[in-house]
């Protein structure tokens, strides 16, 4: 399995519930990534917001675009496939993704998320 990139040296459990966010540029770009982490039981649940206004450098110029955020609820040890999944589907250079850990939630809702993710994929 590969890792992200840590920025402390901690040791996550790979069990360990986790947000897995990125941004598009259209919102029929969120929502295939959206269902495609879903369907292939890479996240349990996966959230798309925007529009949202995006202020970054890219490239040495100042740009600012609207996107769409996804925020995927899965488990730490399926990070490599959700990335692999979002850079397959992706139409960005370089997309975000960034892994944010779960320190608390509701004993049902982590239940449902790790069991979701767990399962087999259907065929």
């Amino acid at each position: 399995m590969t890792s992200p990139l840590r920025l402390n040296h901690g040791q996550l459990n790979t069990d360990a519930p986790v947000m897995v966010a990125t941004t598009t540029g259209s919102r029929d770009e969120a929502q295939q990534i959206a269902a495609a982490l879903v369907e292939r039981r890479l996240a349990a649940c996966v959230q798309v917001g925007g529009p949202i206004t995006s202020t970054y450098r890219w490239q040495g110029k100042v740009e600012t675009g609207e996107e769409w955020v996804c925020t995927a609820k899965t488990l730490y040890y399926r990070y490599a496939a959700v990335e692999q999944t979002i850079r397959e589907l992706h139409s960005y250079d370089e997309p975000e993704i960034l892994v944010t850990t779960i320190e608390a939630g509701s004993k049902g809702y982590l239940r449902w998320l790790a069991a979701e993710v767990r399962s087999k994929p259907a065929n």
